[in-house]
């Protein structure tokens, strides 16, 4: 423990500072791996894609699609047993569909970051549908 972190700590511990004030110190003493690593943490337990049927939509179809994070990052422990020579023809398939991602090198991290940036996420099809992805 650094002296920073210790003299904070006697603070709270001597009642000179709040829990609160304890709490802000602390994190602003952070190093940005740790603010960074904070910041790839999401609470979100499922991820949902719902597919709403838009005014020109012709079957009016209702799509509500529920997905556990713990399916998600248990899929991404799995890949690990993909072999060397399918994962060489997933790059290729993803690399002409224009995705530069090595599926062998997916993290967990990635895994968070790419969830976070995809939350709230809206899109309507020509008036057909309005999809929409949020973590929950």
């Amino acid at each position: 423990m650094n002296e920073e972190r210790r003299k904070i700590l006697e603070m709270l511990q001597q009642g000179k500072i709040t829990v609160e004030e304890t709490e802000r110190l602390l994190a602003a003493l952070a190093s940005p791996e740790e603010t960074k690593a904070e910041a790839h943490k999401t609470d979100c337990k499922y991820l949902r894609i719902v597919v709403e049927p838009g005014p020109q939509s012709v079957d009016r179809d209702r799509v509500n699609i529920r997905v556990p994070m713990k399916l998600i990052r248990a899929g991404l422990k799995w890949a690990a047993f993909v072999p060397k020579h399918a994962q060489t023809s997933i790059n290729q398939a993803l690399h002409e569909k224009g995705i530069d991602l090595d599926f062998a090198q997916i993290t967990r991290e990635d895994i968070e970051e790419l969830v976070t940036q995809l939350n709230d996420l809206t899109v309507e099809v020509e008036g057909k549908e309005t999809v929409r992805i949020c973590c929950e």
